[in-house]
């Protein structure tokens, strides 16, 4: 069974930086899709940015692109999620999770996900 911790969350102001990180055990992590996902008090949970298991491909949520880098490294076990020029409408949990299916890189059909970390973005 996958297990995930992410960590790197924490309360900055608009237009800072912050890195999410996500330890992945437990599965055949370097064969696995990965995404990042976030969820605001009182909303859905919302699809961020998709990486494939080469890392060859991104794929990011219009709301971020171009403000969001997703990464990892198979050699670690890590996926890690930079986020730059932050808003206050990013502020939510942010989740790593297994992606699966034929439309993995939009987030449908999420798989194990860890507890999530949460970002704050003050105004």
């Amino acid at each position: 069974q996958v297990q995930l911790v992410e960590s790197g969350g924490g309360l900055v102001q608009a237009g800072d930086s912050l890195t999410l990180a996500c330890a992945v055990s437990g599965g055949t992590f370097s064969t696995l899709p990965m995404g990042w996902f976030r969820q605001a008090p009182g909303k859905e949970r919302e699809f961020v940015a998709a990486i494939s298991w080469s890392a060859d491909r991104t794929y990011y949520a219009d709301s971020v692109k171009g403000r969001f880098t997703i990464s990892r490294d198979n050699a670690k076990n890590m996926v890690y999620l930079q986020m730059n020029n932050l808003k206050p409408e990013d502020t939510a949990v942010y989740q790593c999770a297994v992606l699966r299916g034929s439309k993995w890189y939009v987030g449908n059909n999420p798989g194990s996900a860890g507890q999530g970390t949460q970002v704050t973005v003050s105004s």
